[in-house]
């Protein structure tokens, strides 16, 4: 595929699973760098499969796929950590690890990619001052609310200045209020230039957000919305 202004392109991409299952029906998207999405759909619609295929855990049957530059046709999977270092993921459950503080946990992701240990606790200071919990960094995520290990998760995601967030339910565990100041996270990271795309099942958040909305059923794309709410 040509380089262009596209942070993400599918071409006419279809995901079959060994057991015959089709997840994805010739998907078309295309993303522009500094975009921010919502993909909507009810349960079995291709939501996941679709998150799955943008950080290659998945290969496509067909189609062409170009992520961050990146066609992913072609990247090896011995290539696959190195590709998945220019994005930033957040999942509904967090993923943090018990055994490490705030501080530790977002830091691991500067140590995968060799950062200096100074130049380490700069970022990591710097990204729990922007999600509110610079003075949280010793605590454990035992000791945290659930917003509160959401916006540790979003700090780990984005401390390495990724080009693209992917957000899978990112407020499926979390209380209204909670919910809103994730999502404010979120457009914060997208107004410093992340290209950012949120998997949810919130149809108010979509609603009152008013951003892009891509809609899939049974793993076909149904709408595609560039501004508005989305009613099931």
């Amino acid at each position: 595929m040509q380089k262009t202004n596209k942070m993400i392109e599918l071409r006419e991409v279809s995901v079959t699973y060994p057991a015959g299952t089709e997840a994805l029906k010739q998907v078309d998207i295309s993303v522009e760098k500094g975009e921010f999405l919502f993909v909507v759909g009810s349960s079995g619609s291709g939501k996941s499969t679709l998150i799955k295929t943008l950080l290659g855990e998945v290969k496509t049957s067909s189609g062409g796929i170009c992520v961050a530059g990146a066609n992913l046709r072609k990247v090896k999977r011995r290539e696959l950590p190195f590709y998945r270092r220019r994005l930033g993921v957040v999942f509904q459950e967090f993923r943090l690890l018990d055994d490490r503080n705030v501080f530790e946990n977002v830091a691991l992701a500067q140590r995968v990619i060799g950062v200096s240990r100074e130049r380490t606790k700069r970022n990591v200071m710097s990204m729990l001052e922007m999600v509110s919990l610079e003075k949280k960094a010793r605590m454990h995520p035992r000791e945290l609310s659930g917003g509160e290990k959401q916006r540790v998760a979003i700090a780990r995601a984005m401390v390495n200045r990724p080009e693209i967030l992917l957000a899978d339910e990112p407020t499926g565990n979390l209380d209204p209020k909670n919910s809103w100041e994730i999502m404010a996270l979120l457009e914060a990271m997208n107004q410093l230039g992340t290209t950012v795309i949120v998997v949810t099942h919130n149809d108010e958040i979509v609603n009152q957000m008013k951003k892009r909305v891509i809609v899939l059923n049974k793993g076909h794309v149904v709408r595609d919305e560039k501004q508005g709410g989305y009613q099931q």
